[in-house]
């Protein structure tokens, strides 16, 4: 069973930045993909930016390239998502997820396919 807990939310002014922080405790797997999603209100679940925890390859949704960066610390069994430029259509719940099911075709942006959560941290942009 893996744990996650999320940290580092909070309220910015557009343009601002805010860094995101998940551990794993438990077992957390070697080779797995691990990452972010978001939920606005009355919106769905989608991802943001995910990373194999083993060759360390990151996707990105279109919203999150090139104003969002993720990280891993393997040895704390940490991921972070730095955020820049952010702006009111960023706000949300931030989840972290982990244990993805391979499936043929599945993306890693499919939250859908994560067995672990977290249970968020909130992002609020506003001026």
């Amino acid at each position: 069973q893996v744990q996650l807990g999320e940290s580092g939310g909070g309220s910015v002014q557009p343009g601002g930045s805010l860094r995101l922080s998940c551990a794993a405790s438990g077992s957390p797997l070697n080779s797995d993909v691990m990452g972010w999603f978001r939920q606005a209100p009355g919106k769905e679940r989608e991802g943001v930016a995910v990373i194999h925890t083993g060759n360390r390859m990151a996707v990105y949704s279109d919203s999150a390239r090139g104003r969002f960066r993720i990280s891993l610390d393997n040895a704390k069994n940490t991921v972070y998502l730095q955020m820049n430029g952010l702006q009111p259509e960023d706000t949300a719940m931030y989840y972290c997820a982990t244990g993805w099911r391979r499936t043929t075709g599945g993306s890693w942006l499919d939250s859908a396919l994560y067995d672990y959560w977290g249970k968020g941290t909130l992002v609020t942009i506003s001026s």
